[in-house]
């Protein structure tokens, strides 16, 4: 018996309503994890989710940011925020399905110059000390989400058309790489060593028909839940519809 975990960036749950139900009834995910749902608890279309069996657990806010976790079991221990920090609605975590799950949203950082950039390493410093502390549960723990950072040239179309740009730049890539020095590990990496397995496309310049993407989406896995990995992936075809979110679906299989 397996358990299904998968992660999404919607990139507005409304506007991909239809989309995202229609992969959920071919894939039927145990567990997704949902990032820029870009709506108010209150306004989430819970419904036709809870209709297909999924269980809520909601963190947004208005127009912008916003996580959530969907379960086939029931969710427990639901916390929301790192560090007390509930202004922008970016994680979520619970236990279900014997694991204890996290959808994490990172901020995009906008340029280096920007003042959204130490906020986006301040924020991944946070969520690597809230990792340490997750780790010290002995719970099998994954985390999964857009991280707004491709960790190596090898996860960029063209990485010297990306050298040093936002989403590819040494701060950040360190910073990634201390999420997981605390001793977690990069799921998909794992499975798909050869394979750029990228996961998001920009919207402009064809980037999807041309292939020209970047792996920013992850999943970071403790080492139970890494001695359970079975089998993992993007689905890549979901970016080529129409109404798109410029994100694809990630997910990954556990031995239950």
């Amino acid at each position: 018996m397996t358990l299904l975990c998968a992660s999404w960036n919607v990139n507005s749950v409304r506007a991909r309503l239809e989309n995202v139900l229609s992969w959920i009834r071919s894939k039927n995910p145990d567990i997704l994890l949902l990032q820029e749902t870009k709506v108010q608890n209150h306004d989430f279309p819970k419904e036709p989710f809870e209709d297909l069996g999924y269980n809520l657990a909601l963190f947004g806010q208005k127009t912008y940011n916003g996580v959530a976790i969907l379960s086939k079991s029931p969710l427990e221990d639901v916390k929301l925020g790192l560090l007390d920090d509930l202004e922008e609605a970016r994680y979520i975590e619970a236990f279900t399905h014997n694991i204890r799950i996290a959808s994490v949203y990172v901020p995009n950082g906008q340029a280096k110059d920007s003042p959204k950039f130490p906020y986006k390493l301040n924020f991944l410093k946070s969520l690597q000390d809230h990792i340490k502390t997750l780790l010290t549960y002995d719970e099998i723990l994954v985390l999964g989400g857009d991280f707004n950072v491709a960790p190596t040239d090898f996860d960029v179309h063209d990485p010297v058309l990306w050298q040093e740009e936002i989403l590819c730049t040494s701060e950040e890539r360190q910073a990634f790489q201390s999420l997981l020095h605390t001793g977690t590990f990069d799921a998909l990496r794992s499975l798909h060593p050869l394979d750029p397995l990228y996961t998001w496309w920009d919207y402009r310049a064809n980037s999807y028909g041309r292939n020209n993407g970047l792996r920013i989406d992850h999943f970071i896995a403790s080492s139970q839940a890494l001695d359970r990995l079975e089998e993992g992936g993007v689905d890549a075809q979901e970016r080529g519809l129409e109404k798109a979110s410029d994100h694809a679906p990630i997910w990954i299989t556990l031995k239950a």
